[in-house]
């Protein structure tokens, strides 16, 4: 196994390998990733990069297909003729069936010689092993040889656990990047600095000054094409398992000791094994499982789940999650942390609410009774700041109402903001782990999540439906309310 790791220079020759390099992800997220870095000139002029695919094209075909189909998930703005030509002159293809091992000869000839070699694994995740023992087969890996794997990582502790063994056994820790693209935001990424560059949050981000945090990540689209992926994994494999956990770690993780890379995943790990473990009565008082039926979403008729290609008849794949969890250390002791993702919501947020506990007394008795003070970090579709705040209204009295003071970082900084896949990219090709996960921390996700699978499978029960364009079961508004909070569209 290789043992160590380092970053790519703008000199050293560069290969960037996309296993599934026509399929969906590569096509709507990868490739217009290294175009816009391509353009702004953060790709080093030395980056080649290399599709591979079943596909039987040659390379005109391939750029056809790249012509037509990536082009239009590139901002009309960012579109430059010139540049673009440029990029295609890095674009290779290689025709490669990643369950034969003879057709990595063909990859091994594509490559510059003496290259460093990020191989990108945008493919089921039941290919890993195979293509990381091929790519070692083929002389292929080396001390300078990066792998990305994309989630989820397995599905379950188990087949999680065997992935990295496997991959292990060619990629050491330092060399493997798996990628979680929240972490790539730049919203997230800031954080960092509200929480620990700040000393007006700092001494009041723990119990008892905070009441609850939740944490959403809401989609408006179904699952379209991805069907044949999604059922039978589920809402709680694809999202909570990393995304949610991961903006989880990073709302409730202490100080770290320095920005080293380590350090800071050490911090997330002890808030995930710090997670208290949900028995069966746990998962069926405090999780809520849904699947959405046909209705209106983003103003056209939606379809319910069952209804979209390729889904089983009478699937029990779950749309929706929304959960109660809790962290057995003293920051966050009795502080309840909400968790919900889904597809077909009302409308495409993610976000995390901080609500912050409620006066003691209060003076004002005309004051409204709601929540006087929220911190609301939003992610996307915008990313902003927002500090809810209570003022007095103007004219005579004492009539109070809710104020925001407002951060709009999209606006308050001039410097281009690069997209989450694209600011990954270039970590790796640095060979930044920082915003990666750690295989402890994956493992320890998946420790807490299982028990809640295992729930549901002993409870029996099949998802609450719920309304294509709203925002899940009823049962999640309930979940909230016997904490004496909201979920922040309903207070």
């Amino acid at each position: 196994m290789v043992t160590s790791n380092t970053a790519s220079t703008a000199t050293e020759p560069l290969d960037l390998v996309i296993f599934g390099g026509a399929g969906d992800l590569s096509v709507r997220k990868l490739l217009p990733a290294l175009y816009m870095a391509h353009l702004h000139h953060t790709l080093p002029e030395s980056a080649r990069i290399h599709a591979l695919g079943r596909q039987p094209w040659d390379r005109d075909a391939f750029m056809a297909f790249v012509n037509e189909k990536v082009r239009g998930f590139i901002a009309a703005e960012s579109l430059d003729e010139a540049a673009w030509r440029g990029f295609v002159d890095r674009l290779g293809y290689v025709c490669l069936d990643a369950t034969q091992p003879e057709d990595f000869a063909g990859l091994a000839r594509a490559m510059q010689p003496g290259s460093d070699r990020v191989y990108y694994l945008a493919t089921a995740p039941t290919l890993f092993t195979g293509i990381c023992a091929h790519l070692h087969g083929a002389g292929l890996i080396d001390e300078r040889a990066r792998v990305v794997l994309e989630k989820p990582l397995g599905h379950d502790l188990a087949s999680a656990r065997a992935i990295n063994d496997e991959v292990g056994r060619y990629f050491s820790e330092a060399q493997t990047f798996r990628i979680d693209h929240y972490l790539g935001k730049e919203t997230v990424q800031n954080m960092m600095v509200l929480r620990f560059g700040n000393t007006i949050f700092e001494p009041l981000w723990r119990s008892p000054y905070i009441k609850s945090v939740q944490i959403t990540v809401a989609e408006s689209v179904g699952v379209g094409s991805r069907a044949g992926f999604y059922d039978g994994t589920g809402a709680l494999r694809d999202m909570v398992q990393n995304h949610l956990l991961q903006l989880l770690c990073i709302v409730a993780m202490e100080p770290p000791v320095s920005l080293d890379p380590d350090a800071v995943r050490d911090e997330k790990l002890k808030v995930l094994r710090s997670l208290r473990p949900l028995t069966v009565a746990d998962v069926a008082r405090d999780t809520v499982r849904g699947q959405y039926t046909a209705g209106s979403a983003n103003g056209d008729k939606a379809v319910g789940y069952l209804q979209e290609d390729n889904v089983p008849a009478g699937s029990e794949t779950e749309t929706f999650v929304a959960l109660r969890a809790h962290i057995n250390n003293w920051r966050w002791a009795n502080v309840p942390i909400f968790l919900r993702t889904g597809k077909r919501m009302a409308e495409r947020r993610s976000e995390i609410v901080i609500e912050f506990a409620d006066l003691p007394y209060t003076i004002f008795p005309d004051a409204p009774r709601q929540p006087v003070n929220r911190l609301m970090i939003r992610l996307q579709p915008e990313e902003h700041v927002q500090l809810q705040m209570m003022a007095k209204e103007p004219g005579s009295g004492m009539r109070l109402r809710p104020v925001s003071l407002n951060l709009d970082l999209e606006s308050a900084f001039s410097a281009r903001r690069a997209e989450a896949y694209e600011r990954l990219l270039m970590d790796v090709i640095k060979g930044r782990l920082t915003h990666f996960m750690r295989r402890d921390e994956l493992e320890a996700a998946w420790t807490w999540v299982e028990p809640i699978l295992d729930g549901w499978s002993n409870l029996r029960e099949k998802p609450r439906p719920y309304t294509a364009g709203s925002w899940g079961p009823a049962a999640s508004s309930a979940l909230m309310a016997r904490e004496g909070s909201a979920w922040v569209e309903e207070a």
